[in-house]
C-alpha cells in the first residue's frame, strides 16, 4: 500500500495499567518509525474487539490498515478476522501465540504473519521460581487467574504447575478474575467469607492487580494474614515493582511490552527485510531470585 503505513492495535482494556503503557509504547514506537498508528480497546469482552478489527477491514480502502497488531482476549474469536486480513493483503502481527498462525503461515505466503509475545509460559515459570524460593520447605497455594479463556491465563497457568512440580507446593484453591483489582479483591474476599478458607503458605496471582485486590480483601476480613507472601506479574515500574518495594507484594515477575518490538518488526517487513515468524520476549524477576534467596536466608 502506498503512502504512510497504518497500523491498528487492538488491545485488551483501557483500564489495565499494562494494556495502557502497551498503547504508549504503540504510539511512540509508530511515531519514531513515521507510522499512523491507531489503538483500540475491546473493553474486555472477545466479540467486541473482533467486531472492532472487522469494522477496520471494512472500512474504506483508503483507511484501511496496512497492519493489524492485535493482544487477543480469546485467541479462537480472532481466526476469521486474521484470515479476512491476510486474503485482503493486511499483516497479522499477534502479541500472543494463537493455534492457527501456524496455518496461516503456511496458506499465505510471503504475507507477514508474526507472533510478537513475553512468553506468558516462561513468565509461569518464573513465579514458580519466586514460590519455590520462599517457600523452600513446600506449601500450599492459592492462585488468582485472570479470565478463563484468554491464551495468557491458559499459558501462565501451565507454567506455573509446570515450574512446581516435585517442589512440595501444592495449589489447593484458584480463584478468578478479570485482571483488574477489584475482581481480585472481590474474588479474594468471597473466598475469605466462606468461613473456612484455611490460611495458604501464599497467594500468586497472575496480575498485580489482581494480587493487590487480594491484599486489600486479607486486610478487611483476615488481617491476621498480613504477612502472608502475595505475588504478581506484569512488574510496571510504577505498579508491581512499585508495590515490592513499599513490601505490599514480596515479588513479581517484569513482562516486557510488545508493542513497541511489533511495530519494529511490521517496519523491517514493509522494507522487505525476512522477519522470524515467532519472536520472543526475555521476562525477569523483580527482586531478583539471587535476592530472594539471600533474603529468605538472611
Amino acid at each position: 500500500m502506498p503512502g504512510t503505513p497504518r497500523v491498528l492495535v487492538s488491545l485488551i482494556d483501557e483500564g489495565q495499567e499494562y494494556q495502557r503503557l502497551q498503547g504508549s509504547d504503540a504510539l511512540a514506537t509508530g511515531e519514531r518509525l513515521g507510522f499512523e498508528v491507531s489503538i483500540v480497546y475491546g473493553k474486555g469482552d472477545p466479540a467486541t474487539q473482533a467486531r472492532q478489527i472487522e469494522e477496520a477491514l471494512k472500512g474504506p480502502e483508503a483507511g484501511r490498515p496496512t497492519v493489524v497488531v492485535v493482544q487477543p482476549l480469546a485467541a479462537a474469536a480472532l481466526e476469521g478476522a486474521a484470515r479476512a486480513a491476510l486474503d485482503a493483503g493486511i499483516g497479522w502481527v499477534s502479541l500472543e501465540p494463537a493455534f492457527y498462525l501456524d496455518a496461516l503461515q503456511r496458506t499465505h505466503p510471503g504475507k507477514l504473519v508474526a507472533v510478537v509475545t513475553a512468553d506468558a509460559q516462561e513468565m509461569g515459570r518464573l513465579q514458580a521460581r519466586i514460590v519455590r524460593a520462599l517457600l523452600p520447605r513446600g506449601g500450599s497455594v492459592v492462585a488468582i487467574e485472570g479470565p478463563v479463556l484468554s491464551p495468557p491465563v491458559i499459558n501462565r497457568r501451565e507454567g506455573l504447575r509446570d515450574g512446581l512440580r516435585g517442589s512440595g507446593v501444592e495449589i489447593v484453591k484458584t480463584l478468578g478474575g478479570d485482571w483488574t483489582e477489584a475482581s481480585g479483591e472481590k474474588a479474594a474476599t468471597l473466598w475469605l467469607r466462606l468461613g473456612r478458607a484455611a490460611r495458604p503458605s501464599l497467594i500468586a496471582a497472575q496480575n498485580d492487580a489482581m494480587a493487590a485486590g487480594a491484599r486489600k480483601a486479607i486486610a478487611a476480613w483476615k488481617p491476621e494474614w498480613l504477612d502472608l507472601p502475595i505475588t504478581g506479574c506484569d512488574g510496571l515500574p510504577e505498579g508491581g515493582q512499585r508495590m515490592v518495594r513499599e513490601k505490599i507484594l514480596s515479588a513479581t515477575v517484569v513482562q516486557p511490552t510488545s508493542t513497541g518490538p511489533a511495530i519494529e518488526l511490521v517496519a523491517r517487513g514493509l522494507r522487505g527485510e525476512t522477519v522470524p515468524p515467532a519472536t520472543s520476549l526475555p521476562a525477569w524477576t523483580f527482586p531478583s531470585l539471587e535476592e530472594l534467596e539471600r533474603g529468605r536466608r538472611g
